[in-house]
Protein backbone atom coordinates (compact mmCIF):
# COMPACT_ATOMS: atom_id res chain seq x y z
CA UNK A 1 0.00 0.00 0.00
CA UNK A 2 0.76 3.73 -0.69
CA UNK A 3 0.65 5.74 2.70
CA UNK A 4 0.48 9.65 3.07
CA UNK A 5 1.20 10.75 6.31
CA UNK A 6 0.15 14.27 7.28
CA UNK A 7 2.29 15.65 10.13
CA UNK A 8 5.35 14.16 11.00
CA UNK A 9 4.84 14.55 15.01
CA UNK A 10 4.91 12.19 17.76
CA UNK A 11 1.84 10.41 16.21
CA UNK A 12 2.85 10.68 12.63
CA UNK A 13 6.49 9.73 12.95
CA UNK A 14 5.82 6.85 15.31
CA UNK A 15 2.71 5.30 12.88
CA UNK A 16 4.25 5.81 9.50
CA UNK A 17 7.56 4.13 10.57
CA UNK A 18 5.28 1.30 12.30
CA UNK A 19 3.63 1.03 8.85
CA UNK A 20 6.92 1.39 6.67
CA UNK A 21 7.94 -1.69 8.90
CA UNK A 22 4.56 -3.40 8.02
CA UNK A 23 5.85 -3.36 4.01
CA UNK A 24 4.17 -0.69 3.29
CA UNK A 25 5.41 2.64 1.14
CA UNK A 26 5.48 5.67 3.79
CA UNK A 27 5.84 9.19 2.93
CA UNK A 28 5.62 11.59 5.86
CA UNK A 29 4.46 14.95 5.32
CA UNK A 30 5.48 18.33 7.60
CA UNK A 31 5.74 21.65 7.20
CA UNK A 32 8.52 22.34 9.09
CA UNK A 33 11.77 22.10 6.81
CA UNK A 34 14.14 21.85 9.31
CA UNK A 35 12.65 19.29 10.82
CA UNK A 36 12.04 17.29 7.36
CA UNK A 37 15.99 17.95 6.45
CA UNK A 38 16.75 16.41 10.30
CA UNK A 39 14.68 13.54 9.55
CA UNK A 40 16.26 12.72 6.04
CA UNK A 41 19.66 13.26 7.76
CA UNK A 42 18.48 10.14 10.18
CA UNK A 43 18.33 12.88 13.15
CA UNK A 44 14.90 11.95 15.22
CA UNK A 45 13.39 15.14 16.81
CA UNK A 46 11.22 13.15 19.46
CA UNK A 47 13.05 11.03 22.07
CA UNK A 48 10.94 7.57 21.76
CA UNK A 49 12.96 4.36 22.83
CA UNK A 50 13.87 2.13 19.23
CA UNK A 51 12.56 5.16 17.35
CA UNK A 52 15.64 6.12 15.58
CA UNK A 53 16.29 2.75 14.35
CA UNK A 54 13.09 1.95 13.08
CA UNK A 55 12.96 5.19 11.31
CA UNK A 56 16.64 4.62 9.50
CA UNK A 57 16.57 1.28 8.75
CA UNK A 58 13.05 1.88 6.80
CA UNK A 59 14.90 4.91 5.11
CA UNK A 60 17.89 2.84 4.06
CA UNK A 61 15.43 -0.22 2.86
CA UNK A 62 13.70 3.00 0.57
CA UNK A 63 10.02 2.07 2.47
CA UNK A 64 10.30 5.84 4.75
CA UNK A 65 10.62 8.84 2.92
CA UNK A 66 10.05 12.30 4.60
CA UNK A 67 9.18 15.58 2.14
CA UNK A 68 7.30 19.13 2.37
CA UNK A 69 5.53 18.72 -0.67
CA UNK A 70 2.05 17.48 0.38
CA UNK A 71 0.73 16.66 -3.45
CA UNK A 72 3.68 14.94 -4.17
CA UNK A 73 3.10 12.23 -1.51
CA UNK A 74 -1.03 12.25 -1.28
CA UNK A 75 -0.88 12.17 -5.28
CA UNK A 76 -1.21 8.16 -5.78
CA UNK A 77 -1.77 7.20 -2.12
CA UNK A 78 -3.93 4.37 -1.20
CA UNK A 79 -4.86 5.91 2.14
CA UNK A 80 -3.81 9.87 3.45
CA UNK A 81 -3.23 10.13 7.05
CA UNK A 82 -4.21 13.15 8.93
CA UNK A 83 -1.80 13.13 12.28
CA UNK A 84 -1.20 17.03 12.87
CA UNK A 85 -2.02 17.99 16.87
CA UNK A 86 -5.34 19.23 18.24
CA UNK A 87 -4.17 21.43 21.30
CA UNK A 88 -6.39 22.93 23.21
CA UNK A 89 -8.10 26.24 21.66
CA UNK A 90 -7.11 29.23 23.79
CA UNK A 91 -10.14 30.82 25.85
CA UNK A 92 -13.04 27.82 25.71
CA UNK A 93 -11.18 24.63 26.43
CA UNK A 94 -12.21 23.06 22.98
CA UNK A 95 -10.24 21.07 20.31
CA UNK A 96 -8.03 23.45 18.09
CA UNK A 97 -9.33 21.71 14.56
CA UNK A 98 -7.62 24.64 12.07
CA UNK A 99 -4.67 22.19 11.63
CA UNK A 100 -7.04 19.18 10.55
CA UNK A 101 -9.11 21.39 8.37
CA UNK A 102 -6.31 22.96 6.49
CA UNK A 103 -4.76 20.08 6.15
CA UNK A 104 -8.44 18.22 4.63
CA UNK A 105 -8.47 21.13 1.79
CA UNK A 106 -4.79 20.36 0.66
CA UNK A 107 -5.57 17.24 0.85
CA UNK A 108 -8.62 17.61 -1.38
CA UNK A 109 -6.51 19.28 -3.98
CA UNK A 110 -4.18 16.75 -4.42
CA UNK A 111 -6.03 13.01 -4.44
CA UNK A 112 -6.00 11.40 -7.38
CA UNK A 113 -7.97 7.69 -7.74
CA UNK A 114 -9.63 6.25 -4.95
CA UNK A 115 -8.02 7.47 -1.36
CA UNK A 116 -8.99 6.92 2.09
CA UNK A 117 -8.60 10.25 4.03
CA UNK A 118 -8.25 8.81 7.86
CA UNK A 119 -7.92 11.19 10.71
CA UNK A 120 -5.38 9.77 13.66
CA UNK A 121 -5.49 13.05 15.06
CA UNK A 122 -7.25 12.88 18.12
CA UNK A 123 -10.97 14.60 17.26
CA UNK A 124 -13.90 15.37 18.76
CA UNK A 125 -17.63 13.28 17.29
CA UNK A 126 -18.44 14.81 14.43
CA UNK A 127 -15.05 15.98 12.63
CA UNK A 128 -14.83 13.21 9.84
CA UNK A 129 -17.74 14.54 8.64
CA UNK A 130 -16.15 17.89 8.45
CA UNK A 131 -13.73 16.61 7.12
CA UNK A 132 -15.76 14.84 4.51
CA UNK A 133 -17.43 18.29 3.86
CA UNK A 134 -14.81 20.03 3.23
CA UNK A 135 -13.06 17.51 0.54
CA UNK A 136 -16.55 17.55 -1.31
CA UNK A 137 -16.20 21.30 -1.13
CA UNK A 138 -12.81 21.24 -2.53
CA UNK A 139 -12.77 18.74 -4.88
CA UNK A 140 -16.59 17.93 -5.95
CA UNK A 141 -15.62 14.99 -8.27
CA UNK A 142 -13.23 13.18 -6.23
CA UNK A 143 -13.50 9.59 -5.25
CA UNK A 144 -12.56 8.94 -1.65
CA UNK A 145 -14.26 7.91 1.80
CA UNK A 146 -13.07 9.56 5.27
CA UNK A 147 -12.38 7.02 7.84
CA UNK A 148 -11.82 7.42 11.56
CA UNK A 149 -8.01 5.07 13.11
CA UNK A 150 -7.48 7.18 16.73
CA UNK A 151 -4.10 6.34 18.46
CA UNK A 152 -3.69 4.54 21.72
CA UNK A 153 0.02 4.81 22.08
CA UNK A 154 1.51 5.97 24.91
CA UNK A 155 4.73 7.81 25.15
CA UNK A 156 7.90 5.47 26.00
CA UNK A 157 6.63 2.28 24.69
CA UNK A 158 4.57 3.65 21.50
CA UNK A 159 6.23 1.18 18.79
CA UNK A 160 5.35 -1.98 21.12
CA UNK A 161 1.76 -0.24 21.36
CA UNK A 162 1.43 0.46 17.29
CA UNK A 163 3.13 -3.71 16.05
CA UNK A 164 1.16 -5.37 19.26
CA UNK A 165 -1.70 -3.34 20.03
CA UNK A 166 -4.62 -4.33 22.13
CA UNK A 167 -7.01 -3.45 19.72
CA UNK A 168 -7.23 -1.44 16.14
CA UNK A 169 -10.56 0.58 16.28
CA UNK A 170 -11.76 1.92 12.72
CA UNK A 171 -14.52 3.91 11.93
CA UNK A 172 -15.48 3.83 8.73
CA UNK A 173 -18.94 4.54 6.52
CA UNK A 174 -18.59 2.20 3.40
CA UNK A 175 -16.83 -1.30 2.45
CA UNK A 176 -14.21 0.31 0.16
CA UNK A 177 -12.39 1.91 2.97
CA UNK A 178 -13.33 -1.01 5.38
CA UNK A 179 -10.70 -2.94 2.56
CA UNK A 180 -8.21 -0.20 2.54
CA UNK A 181 -7.82 -0.34 6.14
CA UNK A 182 -7.62 -4.22 6.38
CA UNK A 183 -4.63 -3.76 4.36
CA UNK A 184 -3.62 -1.36 5.92
CA UNK A 185 -3.20 -3.42 9.24
CA UNK A 186 -2.79 -7.13 7.91
CA UNK A 187 0.27 -7.96 9.51
CA UNK A 188 -1.31 -7.80 12.86
CA UNK A 189 -3.39 -10.61 11.59
CA UNK A 190 -0.48 -12.94 12.63
CA UNK A 191 -0.90 -11.38 16.43
CA UNK A 192 -4.90 -11.79 16.09
CA UNK A 193 -5.28 -8.53 17.20
CA UNK A 194 -8.75 -7.21 17.20
CA UNK A 195 -9.61 -5.21 14.60
CA UNK A 196 -12.82 -3.31 15.88
CA UNK A 197 -14.90 -1.60 12.76
CA UNK A 198 -17.58 1.22 14.04
CA UNK A 199 -18.83 3.95 12.51
CA UNK A 200 -16.67 7.45 12.28
CA UNK A 201 -18.71 9.11 15.34
CA UNK A 202 -18.06 5.96 17.35
CA UNK A 203 -14.54 5.37 16.60
CA UNK A 204 -14.05 9.48 17.56
CA UNK A 205 -15.48 9.31 20.70
CA UNK A 206 -13.93 5.98 21.40
CA UNK A 207 -10.32 7.71 21.47
CA UNK A 208 -11.91 10.52 23.83
CA UNK A 209 -13.70 8.10 26.43
CA UNK A 210 -10.22 5.54 26.93
CA UNK A 211 -8.22 8.53 27.71
CA UNK A 212 -11.04 9.73 30.20
CA UNK A 213 -11.49 6.90 32.10
CA UNK A 214 -7.82 5.84 32.38
CA UNK A 215 -7.85 9.73 33.72
CA UNK A 216 -10.30 9.00 36.24
CA UNK A 217 -8.64 6.10 37.55
CA UNK A 218 -5.21 8.06 38.18
CA UNK A 219 -7.84 10.77 40.30
CA UNK A 220 -8.98 8.23 42.02
CA UNK A 221 -6.52 6.96 43.38
CA UNK A 222 -5.18 10.15 44.11
CA UNK A 223 -7.58 10.80 46.19
CA UNK A 224 -7.38 7.40 47.62
CA UNK A 225 -4.32 8.36 48.85
CA UNK A 226 -5.50 11.74 50.38
CA UNK A 227 -7.75 9.70 52.45
CA UNK A 228 -4.78 7.54 53.45
CA UNK A 229 -2.70 10.20 54.45
CA UNK A 230 -5.76 11.25 56.74
CA UNK A 231 -6.07 8.10 58.54
CA UNK A 232 -3.39 6.02 58.42
CA UNK A 233 -3.59 3.75 55.35
CA UNK A 234 -1.22 3.08 52.62
CA UNK A 235 -2.45 3.55 49.48
CA UNK A 236 -0.40 1.25 47.79
CA UNK A 237 -1.77 -1.47 49.56
CA UNK A 238 -5.08 -0.10 48.63
CA UNK A 239 -4.14 -0.17 45.18
CA UNK A 240 -2.79 -4.05 45.48
CA UNK A 241 -6.05 -4.72 47.35
CA UNK A 242 -8.71 -3.46 44.88
CA UNK A 243 -6.70 -4.15 41.36
CA UNK A 244 -6.28 -7.26 42.20
CA UNK A 245 -10.26 -7.24 41.29
CA UNK A 246 -9.89 -8.03 37.34
CA UNK A 247 -13.23 -5.69 37.02
CA UNK A 248 -10.96 -3.00 38.05
CA UNK A 249 -8.01 -4.04 36.96
CA UNK A 250 -4.39 -2.77 38.50
CA UNK A 251 -3.06 -0.50 35.78
CA UNK A 252 -2.94 3.34 36.41
CA UNK A 253 -3.78 2.54 40.50
CA UNK A 254 -0.71 4.93 41.31
CA UNK A 255 -0.49 7.30 43.26
CA UNK A 256 1.63 10.70 42.06
CA UNK A 257 1.10 14.37 41.67
CA UNK A 258 -1.46 13.96 39.20
CA UNK A 259 -1.65 12.93 35.32
CA UNK A 260 0.30 15.35 32.74
CA UNK A 261 1.37 14.59 28.79
CA UNK A 262 0.09 15.55 25.42
CA UNK A 263 -3.04 13.25 25.52
CA UNK A 264 -4.78 13.31 29.31
CA UNK A 265 -5.10 17.06 29.95
CA UNK A 266 -6.33 18.24 26.25
CA UNK A 267 -8.41 15.24 25.92
CA UNK A 268 -10.18 15.31 29.20
CA UNK A 269 -10.99 18.71 28.81
CA UNK A 270 -12.13 18.31 25.01
CA UNK A 271 -14.64 15.95 26.02
CA UNK A 272 -16.30 17.90 28.64
CA UNK A 273 -16.48 20.87 26.05
CA UNK A 274 -18.29 18.28 23.38
CA UNK A 275 -20.64 16.58 26.25
CA UNK A 276 -21.55 20.35 27.15
CA UNK A 277 -21.83 21.36 23.34
CA UNK A 278 -24.41 18.30 22.79
CA UNK A 279 -25.93 19.29 26.15
CA UNK A 280 -25.12 15.80 27.54
CA UNK A 281 -22.44 16.76 30.40
CA UNK A 282 -20.19 14.80 31.74
CA UNK A 283 -19.97 15.73 35.61
CA UNK A 284 -17.80 12.92 36.80
CA UNK A 285 -14.35 14.11 33.97
CA UNK A 286 -15.16 17.12 34.89
CA UNK A 287 -14.31 16.48 38.58
CA UNK A 288 -11.45 14.45 36.99
CA UNK A 289 -10.08 18.07 35.35
CA UNK A 290 -10.93 19.91 38.24
CA UNK A 291 -8.96 17.88 40.87
CA UNK A 292 -6.18 17.03 39.02
CA UNK A 293 -5.23 20.37 38.32
CA UNK A 294 -5.45 21.54 41.24
CA UNK A 295 -3.42 18.28 42.18
CA UNK A 296 -0.61 19.44 40.54
CA UNK A 297 -0.44 22.70 42.65
CA UNK A 298 -0.73 21.61 46.06
CA UNK A 299 2.42 19.58 45.86
CA UNK A 300 3.79 22.18 46.53
CA UNK A 301 2.68 22.68 49.66
CA UNK A 302 3.41 19.31 50.54
CA UNK A 303 7.32 20.19 49.48
CA UNK A 304 6.69 23.09 51.82
CA UNK A 305 5.28 21.35 54.61
CA UNK A 306 8.55 18.62 54.60
CA UNK A 307 10.94 21.39 54.51
CA UNK A 308 9.54 22.42 58.19
CA UNK A 309 6.51 24.82 56.08
CA UNK A 310 8.48 27.16 53.99
CA UNK A 311 10.84 27.08 51.30
CA UNK A 312 11.91 30.19 51.44
CA UNK A 313 15.77 31.09 50.91
CA UNK A 314 16.18 27.12 50.44
CA UNK A 315 17.54 24.86 47.90
CA UNK A 316 15.60 22.22 46.06
CA UNK A 317 16.61 19.85 43.96
CA UNK A 318 14.12 18.38 41.16
CA UNK A 319 14.25 14.87 39.83
CA UNK A 320 12.58 14.06 36.73
CA UNK A 321 10.91 16.95 34.62
CA UNK A 322 8.86 15.11 32.17
CA UNK A 323 5.59 14.02 32.14
CA UNK A 324 6.89 10.43 32.91
CA UNK A 325 9.43 8.23 31.85
CA UNK A 326 11.22 7.47 28.97
CA UNK A 327 10.05 10.57 27.05
CA UNK A 328 10.97 14.29 26.54
CA UNK A 329 7.48 15.08 26.16
CA UNK A 330 7.44 18.45 28.78
CA UNK A 331 3.06 19.14 28.05
CA UNK A 332 1.29 19.20 30.93
CA UNK A 333 4.08 17.72 32.89
CA UNK A 334 3.90 18.48 37.02
CA UNK A 335 6.74 20.17 36.84
CA UNK A 336 5.12 22.89 35.01
CA UNK A 337 3.30 23.87 38.76
CA UNK A 338 5.93 22.82 40.82
CA UNK A 339 9.17 23.96 39.63
CA UNK A 340 7.59 27.48 39.02
CA UNK A 341 5.60 27.37 42.64
CA UNK A 342 8.56 26.32 44.74
CA UNK A 343 10.60 29.72 42.81
CA UNK A 344 7.39 31.86 43.87
CA UNK A 345 7.40 30.84 47.48
CA UNK A 346 11.50 31.76 47.35
CA UNK A 347 13.12 29.04 46.91
CA UNK A 348 15.95 28.31 44.43
CA UNK A 349 15.31 24.67 42.29
CA UNK A 350 18.06 22.44 40.83
CA UNK A 351 16.94 19.75 38.64
CA UNK A 352 18.25 17.01 36.61
CA UNK A 353 16.26 14.53 33.69
CA UNK A 354 18.13 11.66 32.05
CA UNK A 355 16.17 13.08 28.72
CA UNK A 356 13.91 16.69 29.12
CA UNK A 357 16.35 19.36 30.06
CA UNK A 358 16.76 21.00 26.83
CA UNK A 359 13.00 20.82 26.42
CA UNK A 360 12.14 22.10 30.16
CA UNK A 361 14.86 24.90 29.33
CA UNK A 362 12.25 26.75 26.69
CA UNK A 363 9.41 26.17 29.72
CA UNK A 364 10.63 26.58 33.13
CA UNK A 365 11.86 29.77 34.47
CA UNK A 366 15.28 31.02 33.79
CA UNK A 367 16.35 30.80 37.10
CA UNK A 368 16.54 27.13 37.26
CA UNK A 369 19.80 25.25 37.70
CA UNK A 370 20.17 22.24 35.57
CA UNK A 371 22.11 19.43 36.60
CA UNK A 372 24.32 16.64 34.98
CA UNK A 373 23.28 13.79 37.60
CA UNK A 374 20.76 13.42 40.33
CA UNK A 375 23.76 13.71 42.77
CA UNK A 376 24.94 16.82 41.29
CA UNK A 377 21.53 18.00 42.11
CA UNK A 378 21.36 17.34 45.07
CA UNK A 379 24.48 19.00 46.12
CA UNK A 380 23.88 21.03 49.17
CA UNK A 381 20.00 21.24 49.13
CA UNK A 382 17.56 21.30 51.91
CA UNK A 383 15.14 18.59 49.68
CA UNK A 384 14.86 16.57 46.96
CA UNK A 385 12.17 16.04 45.30
CA UNK A 386 11.16 12.86 42.88
CA UNK A 387 9.18 14.33 40.08
CA UNK A 388 9.37 11.54 37.39
CA UNK A 389 10.26 8.11 37.72
CA UNK A 390 12.59 7.58 35.49
CA UNK A 391 14.77 3.75 36.16
CA UNK A 392 18.10 6.06 37.36
CA UNK A 393 16.45 7.34 40.07
CA UNK A 394 15.05 4.08 41.11
CA UNK A 395 18.32 2.80 42.74
CA UNK A 396 19.95 5.96 43.87
CA UNK A 397 22.73 5.86 46.46
CA UNK A 398 20.52 7.07 49.31
CA UNK A 399 23.80 7.22 51.76
CA UNK A 400 25.64 9.13 49.28
CA UNK A 401 22.67 11.49 48.07
CA UNK A 402 22.10 12.10 51.37
CA UNK A 403 26.35 13.04 52.07
CA UNK A 404 25.72 15.58 49.35
CA UNK A 405 22.69 17.75 51.30
CA UNK A 406 22.22 20.14 53.50
CA UNK A 407 19.85 18.65 54.85
CA UNK A 408 18.35 15.24 53.65
CA UNK A 409 15.38 15.18 53.33
CA UNK A 410 13.35 12.98 50.17
CA UNK A 411 10.10 13.87 49.06
CA UNK A 412 8.64 11.19 46.70
CA UNK A 413 6.15 11.75 44.75
CA UNK A 414 5.95 8.35 42.78
CA UNK A 415 6.57 5.89 45.91
CA UNK A 416 9.26 4.52 44.24
CA UNK A 417 11.43 3.66 47.49
CA UNK A 418 10.21 2.02 51.01
CA UNK A 419 10.00 3.76 53.55
CA UNK A 420 12.32 2.18 55.62
CA UNK A 421 15.44 1.79 53.57
CA UNK A 422 15.14 5.53 52.82
CA UNK A 423 14.90 6.02 57.05
CA UNK A 424 17.81 3.52 57.77
CA UNK A 425 20.06 6.10 54.69
CA UNK A 426 19.14 9.27 57.59
CA UNK A 427 16.51 10.55 55.72
CA UNK A 428 13.67 12.96 56.80
CA UNK A 429 11.50 10.88 54.00
CA UNK A 430 7.79 11.93 52.88
CA UNK A 431 5.59 9.91 50.30
CA UNK A 432 2.08 9.96 48.47
CA UNK A 433 -0.80 8.40 50.58
CA UNK A 434 1.86 6.29 52.91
Amino acid sequence: MRVAMIGSGYVGLVSGACFADFGHEVTCVDKDERKIDALNRGEIPIYEPGLDVLVNGNRFAGRLSFTTDLSKAVAGADAVFIAVGTPTRRGDGHADLSFVYAAAEEIAAAITGYTVIVTKSTVPVGTADEVEAIVKRVAPDADFSVASNPEFLREGAAIDDFKRPDRVVVGAEDERARDVMRALYRPLNLNETPLLFTNRRTAELTKYAANAFLATKITFINEMADICEKTGANVQDVARGIGLDRRIGSKFLHAGPGYGGSCFPKDTLALVRTAQQFQSPTRIVEAVVEVNAARKKRMVDKIEEACGGSVKGKTVAILGLTFKPETDDMRDAPSLDIVPGLIDRGATVKAHDPQGMKEASHVLPQSVVYCDSAYQAAGRTDAVVIVTEWNEYRALDLVRLAGEMNEPVLIDLRNIYSMDEVKAAGFTYMSVGR
